[in-house]
């Protein structure tokens, strides 16, 4: 995949997501900033003041995860239904992982979809 192609590809995800996570907090009384940066970087900030970084990666052609619980790396799997994001490690869905990771740094069981 090219660069231009995958920058498409991880923007709209990146949009998807900061839509997803702004849901899931709303409906879990989550208290969160949320700010979008350039460059295609999320930054979410707990009450706790702990941070979750979430940026897309052109080089590696990832989308990248900085928790509290470490560093996580996904990239694109097309399906036929559309391209899911998968950790390069053990191909775990990125929604799922963000909705684990949200939920042990706010205290809050969250849902992302």
């Amino acid at each position: 995949m090219d660069e231009n192609t995958f920058l498409d590809l991880a923007d709209a995800e990146m949009a998807r997501l900061e839509a997803a996570i702004e849901r899931a907090c709303d409906a879990a009384d989550v208290d969160m900033d949320m700010e979008s940066k350039p460059g295609g970087i999320l930054e979410l900030e707990f009450e706790d003041g702990s941070k979750i970084i979430i940026n897309r990666h052109a080089a590696a052609r990832e989308i990248w995860v900085a928790a509290r619980s470490g560093g996580f790396h996904y990239k694109p799997d097309p399906r036929p239904e559309g391209t899911r994001w998968v950790n390069t490690r053990d191909g775990e869905d990125l929604y799922v992982a963000l909705a684990r990771v949200i939920g042990q740094q706010s205290g809050a069981a969250v849902s992302l979809s």
